[in-house]
């Protein structure tokens, strides 16, 4: 299964100039953690990092910072992890776990975004895969059941 199959495409992304405050509000506004910050051009979204509320709280307010000095590009992450979008499930899963990290943008072969997954997304994946895997044994009995002579 690649990893294209299951990231979420509906992306919310800020590029490296916006305020954090208009960070904040986006987040707010789509009900997530995360920005994916993108350089746009050439008709494609490339992402060049990620800014979460923890790195606004812990980077800025949590040192009462004044939110109007920084810009999405002052305080995202140094180092951008992505997956390719034909990468496995598993292999996303090692990579989140080797590198700590719990949204992983998705990219195409020219580097241009496709979407994002997190660690949440692939729990759901996992626990819809157990959950079906769990009907296996009842079917058999019932199968069984159905077959026997005596």
């Amino acid at each position: 299964m690649s990893i294209s199959e299951f990231c979420n495409r509906e992306v919310v992304f800020a590029t490296r100039e916006m305020s954090l405050p208009e960070a904040a509000q986006l987040m707010r506004e789509y009900h997530v953690g995360a920005l994916v910050v993108v350089d746009e051009g050439k008709g494609k979204r490339v992402p060049i990092g990620i800014v979460t509320d923890r790195d606004i709280v812990i980077k800025v307010i949590s040192q009462s910072l004044d939110l109007d000095d920084f810009s999405v590009g002052d305080i995202m992450g140094p180092q951008l992890i992505s997956v390719q979008e034909k990468d496995g499930v598993f292999e996303t899963i090692r990579l989140m776990r080797t590198k700590g990290i719990r949204r992983i943008p998705v990219i195409n072969q020219e580097g241009g975004l496709v979407g994002i997954i997190s660690a949440d997304d692939i729990l759901d994946l996992l626990a819809d895969e157990m959950a079906e895997l769990a009907k296996v044994a009842p079917r058999e009995q019932e199968r069984e059941a159905k077959t026997r002579v005596c």
